[in-house]
């Protein structure tokens, strides 16, 4: 299982196209994903005044685009990166968050 953190209305728009694609696909090519114990420090780090966010939580085996985990050297961590977009039934269920 992996997640994306994205906005409530981003996801909602999403819904009707089948796919769901973060700004980081365009300027990128990939979009940012966590793992379980890296959830709560994108959060702090990336999120912290935001409101209105969903939790996706994707089932990796379910996903139709390509999946690497790839090193962020500023933190010497591996988080998983999908490169293109997320098919709707790849996301198992949604969670708000904030």
């Amino acid at each position: 299982m992996i997640y994306h953190i994205t906005k409530k209305e981003a996801w909602e728009q999403a819904l009707p196209t089948g796919f769901y694609e973060a700004a980081s696909l365009a300027t990128e090519g990939f979009i940012h994903n966590s793992t379980s114990e890296q959830v709560a420090t994108v959060l702090d780090r990336f999120y912290k005044n935001e409101t209105d966010l969903l939790l996706l939580h994707i089932d990796e085996s379910l996903l139709t685009s390509p999946l690497k985990y790839e090193l962020a050297p500023s933190l010497n961590e591996l988080f998983p990166h999908i490169f293109g977009p997320i098919n709707i039934s790849a996301v198992i269920k949604t969670e708000s968050i904030k």
